[in-house]
C-alpha cells in the first residue's frame, strides 16, 4: 500500500481521460483510528469504512448487518397493519384475490414472496403482469375491468399503483378493492381511493425505509401478515410461515432495482445473499445453471450475480417475452417447470442484448451529430421504433458515457405515443422532474424515483418536454457535474493489489449504491500486452516500480479516450479500478476492473 496524497486533484488527477477529477475519499484520521482499534481493523479498511459515513459506534452493525439489530416495526409504514388486516381477512374468507406486478425483477421479485406466503397458507395467489408493450406500466383502467371480470375481489399490486390515479379510481368505480404496496415517489395531495397504500415514499409514512425496494416493503408485509395470523390464533392448527427462506427474493429487488444499501435494506441484501447461496429457490438455482454461474452446484451468491447473471435474464421476459416469465419462474417449486422457464428467459436475454446494441447504436449516432446535445444539463433522444424493452438499458448505458442524466424515448407513430424510460447521476433527482413534467401536462404519464423514470409522451411534445427538464434539471446537473469524482479509496502497487486486499475488503460487502465498491489507483503504471475482446473490452496487463504484474479489463472501451491511451501501451499512466477474484483454473488471483484511465501529461 502507498501514498498518494495530492493537494489538487489526487495524484494531480483534475481531469482525468474521462473528464473526471479524481479525490481521495475523505476520512476523519481519529475516527478511523478508534474503529481501527476497537474492531481490530487494518488501517486501510478502517478508513474506508468512515469515510462511507459510517461511525465508530455503528460499525458493528453495518460490518454484521443483522434482521435482529436492523428490523424496522411494521406499524411504523402507514397503511401496513390495514394492509396485514385485509389479506389475511381475504386469505380466511377464501376472497378471490390477484396480485398485479411490474414485469422487472424488483416487481417479480415482489410477488413470488406474496404467492409463496400465501401457498404456505394453503391458499394459492394468482398473478397478473402487464405486457409493457401492449398495456404499459403499472394498474390500468382496462386491467382492472379484466380483473373484475374474471371474478377477482381484492388486487394487491407491487412495485407499482401508487401513481395510477385513473387506474385506482376506476378499481373504486367497479367495486375492486385495491392494495397498492409499492416504493416510488409520490406527488403531494390526496391518497388515491385504495384500502390501503403501504409506501415508505408516501408523503405521511414515518418508517424511515425510503430507500427500500418493494421487494424490501414486501417482506415487511410478510412479517405483518405473521403477525396478524398469529394473533387471529391461524398458527394454532397449523406451521407459520418461516420468512427466511424469502430472504433471496428480498435482495433481488434490493440489489436490481439500485437502491441504497444501507441500514435495514443492507441486511436484506446481506442475508439474502448467504440464504440464495444454497440455491434452494428452483428458479434462481435454474437459471444460474443455464447462465453457465453454478458449477457442481456451489456458488456464493454475490451481488454481480444478481446484478449481471440473474436480474437481466429475469427481466428479458417482461422486455422483449412473456412479461410473467420472471414471477413464474420465482415462484414456482416444480424443477422442470423452473428449468423450463429458464432456458427460454435466457434465450429471450441473448435477443433482449442484440436489439440493445442496435438502439444503443442509434442513439450514439443521434446523441453526437446533435450539436446542441454536448452542453445540455440532461439527454434525451427519440426515434421511431426503437423498442421499448430495452430503452432502459440504453439510457443506463449512455448515461455512463455522457455523465448525465439520459431519457430514451420509442416512438409507435401508429398509436401516435412515446414511450421513455431515464436513468440519473448521483445527485440529480429525475423522477421529481419527470412528475414536474407531468404536472405541467407534457406527459400523458410519467414517475419514478431519484435514479430512475418512466414515461409516456406525446411525439410532437418531445422538443417542449426535453426543453422543460434541461431547465428543471440545470442547477442540480450543475452541482453534480462539478462534484462528478472519482472518490478513491486507496493507492495500491501492482504487487500490493493482491488476493488478501481483495479479500480484507470484502468486509464492506454487498456494495451498492450508498456503500460503493472500494476503488484503487495505480500510480505511473505501464500497460504491457493490450488485447481487444468481443464486444469492445480491452484486457491489458499493469506493471510497475513494485515488480508487480496485475492484469486488468475496461469493459466497453472500444472508442474511447481511455481505451485508445491503453492500446497505445507504454508507461506513464495512472489507473483507477476495482478488484475482483480471479480464480481461473484455481489461481486465486485477483485482477483490476479499470474504471478510469489519467495521463499524467494532461491531468
Amino acid at each position: 500500500m502507498a501514498d498518494g496524497g495530492a493537494s489538487f486533484g489526487y495524484l494531480g488527477v483534475t481531469r482525468s481521460l474521462s473528464g473526471r477529477l479524481w479525490r481521495e475519499r475523505v476520512a476523519d484520521p481519529d475516527a478511523a483510528r478508534r474503529l481501527q482499534l476497537a474492531q481490530g481493523l487494518s488501517e486501510p479498511l478502517a478508513r474506508a469504512i468512515v469515510a462511507r459515513g459510517i461511525s465508530p459506534d455503528a460499525a458493528e452493525t453495518f460490518l454484521n448487518p443483522t434482521l435482529k439489530a436492523l428490523f424496522p416495526d411494521p406499524s411504523a409504514f402507514a397503511d401496513m397493519d390495514r394492509a396485514a388486516a385485509i389479506l389475511v381477512d381475504a386469505l380466511e374468507r377464501k376472497r378471490p384475490a390477484v396480485v398485479f406486478a411490474d414485469y422487472d425483477v424488483d416487481g417479480a421479485s415482489s410477488a413470488a414472496q406474496l404467492v409463496r406466503w400465501f401457498r404456505a397458507m394453503g391458499q394459492e395467489l394468482p398473478i397478473y403482469v402487464p405486457d409493457r408493450i401492449t398495456e404499459g406500466y403499472g394498474p390500468s383502467p382496462a386491467a382492472f375491468r379484466r380483473l373484475k371480470a374474471e371474478g377477482a375481489e381484492l388486487v394487491v399490486t407491487v412495485d407499482c399503483g401508487a401513481a395510477a390515479h385513473d387506474a385506482l379510481a376506476c378499481a373504486a368505480e367497479i367495486g375492486l378493492e385495491v392494495v397498492v404496496i409499492d416504493h416510488h415517489l409520490m406527488r403531494d395531495g390526496e391518497l388515491p381511493p385504495v384500502a390501503a397504500l403501504v409506501n415508505p415514499n408516501r408523503p405521511d409514512c414515518g418508517s424511515g425505509q425510503g430507500h427500500l425496494a418493494a421487494a424490501g416493503v414486501t417482506f415487511v408485509l410478510l412479517a405483518a401478515l405473521n403477525r396478524e395470523a398469529r394473533r387471529r390464533g391461524l398458527f394454532e392448527a397449523s406451521a407459520e410461515p418461516d420468512l427466511k427462506p424469502w430472504l433471496d427474493l428480498a435482495a433481488m429487488g434490493a440489489i436490481c432495482d439500485v437502491t441504497a444499501l444501507v441500514g435495514f435494506n443492507r441486511a436484506l441484501a446481506a442475508q439474502g445473499l448467504k440464504v440464495m447461496s444454497a440455491w434452494r429457490n428452483p428458479g434462481l438455482r435454474a437459471l444460474m445453471e443455464v447462465a453457465n454461474g453454478l458449477k457442481d452446484g456451489q456458488a456464493a451468491a454475490s451481488v454481480f450475480h444478481v446484478g449481471f447473471m440473474l436480474g437481466p435474464r429475469i427481466n428479458a421476459g417482461g422486455r422483449i417475452g412473456r412479461a410473467d416469465l420472471g414471477v413464474r419462474l420465482l415462484s414456482t417449486d416444480d424443477p422442470a417447470e423452473a428449468q423450463a422457464l429458464a432456458a427460454e428467459l435466457d434465450e429471450l436475454n441473448a435477443s433482449r442484448k442484440a436489439v440493445e446494441a442496435q438502439v444503443q447504436e442509434a442513439a450514439v449516432a443521434h446523441i453526437e451529430t446533435e450539436s446542441n446535445f454536448a452542453d445540455a444539463p440532461m439527454l434525451l433522444v427519440a426515434a421511431d421504433d426503437w423498442h421499448p424493452g430495452v430503452i432502459g438499458i440504453v439510457a443506463g448505458r449512455l448515461r455512463e458515457r455522457y455523465r448525465k442524466p439520459v431519457i430514451v424515448v420509442g416512438v409507435d407513430r401508429a398509436a401516435n405515443v412515446g414511450k421513455g424510460s431515464g436513468r440519473s447521476q448521483p445527485g440529480v433527482n429525475l423522477g421529481r422532474a419527470v412528475q414536474g413534467a407531468y404536472d405541467a401536462g407534457l406527459l400523458l404519464a410519467g414517475g419514478g424515483h431519484a435514479m430512475a423514470a418512466g414515461l409516456s409522451v406525446r411525439p410532437d411534445t418531445i422538443p417542449e418536454l426535453r426543453a422543460f427538464l434541461c431547465e428543471r434539471l440545470a442547477d442540480e446537473s450543475a452541482v453534480a457535474t462539478a462534484e462528478d469524482a472519482l472518490e478513491v479509496d486507496a493507492l495500491v502497487t501492482a504487487r500490493g493489489a493482491d488476493r488478501a486486499l481483495w479479500q480484507d475488503f470484502q468486509r464492506l460487502a454487498p456494495f451498492g449504491t450508498g456503500n460503493p465498491e472500494p476503488l484503487f489507483a495505480l500510480a505511473d503504471a505501464r500497460v504491457e500486452r493490450p488485447m481487444m475482446l468481443k464486444g469492445g473490452h480491452l484486457r491489458v496487463t499493469l506493471t510497475d516500480g513494485s515488480g508487480g504484474r496485475l492484469k486488468a479489463v475496461a469493459w466497453r472501451a472500444e472508442g474511447t479516450e481511455a481505451g485508445r491511451r491503453l492500446l497505445a501501451e507504454g508507461g506513464g499512466v495512472h489507473v483507477a479500478g476495482r478488484l475482483k477474484p480471479d480464480d481461473w483454473q484455481g489461481r486465486q488471483g485477483v485482477e483490476l476492473e479499470i474504471e478510469d484511465v489519467a495521463d499524467p501529461r494532461r491531468v
